[in-house]
């Protein structure tokens, strides 16, 4: 399995057995993260559809974990407990843009655990060569996500009414980092 770690977190990329797994429920899941997953799984605006989404995406590309759903997974006291969830919605397109999205369970919010599972997966994302730009898509009136983004160092860009977007290019992001990295 594809893990990233911080301070924190560590996420572990959705495979087709993972997201199986979830659809039978927090324990299945739970057990196979080695995890705890809270009772209320999932996060906010992650539901059947989601979950039904990843898992055609997973089956159609098993070799494209890590561009779909991440586990976040928080450490605490030599246990794992399962945060939320976030991910990409694909690989990256033909012009190099990747979409990132992320859910925290709300008994986490305020805790600083999205802005940390993002920076973590935007690195990473940025680690493959093809990747030119993230951007991220969020509702006007969802403005902790839009903190998330601006935390993350994410600009806004042009969207369809009704939606805030931002994005985050390479080359800003290197600047901001000092990451110089690709594969």
């Amino acid at each position: 399995m594809l893990h990233l770690r911080t301070e924190r977190l560590t996420l572990v990329a959705a495979t087709l057995e993972l997201v199986r797994a979830e659809a039978h429920g927090p324990q299945k899941l739970g057990a196979l993260l080695g995890a705890h997953v809270p009772p209320l799984w999932p996060p906010p605006l992650n539901d059947a559809t989601t979950l039904a989404w990843t898992t055609k995406a997973l089956a159609a590309d098993p070799e494209g974990a890590g561009w779909f759903a991440w586990y976040f997974l928080h450490r605490e006291h030599g246990r794992l407990e399962a945060v939320g969830v976030g991910g990409f919605a694909g690989r990256p397109s033909v012009e190099g843009t990747v979409e990132v999205g992320y859910s925290i369970l709300q008994s986490h919010h305020r805790l600083g655990f999205a802005p940390e599972a993002v920076r973590a997966l935007v690195d990473w994302a940025f680690t493959h060569r093809e990747v030119a730009r993230v951007v991220a898509r969020t509702l006007p009136a969802l403005v902790p996500s839009i903190r998330v983004l601006e935390k993350c160092g994410f600009t806004r860009a042009p969207a369809p009414e009704g939606e805030v977007c931002f994005e985050l290019a390479r080359d800003a992001h290197e600047r901001a980092t000092g990451m110089r990295r690709g594969r």
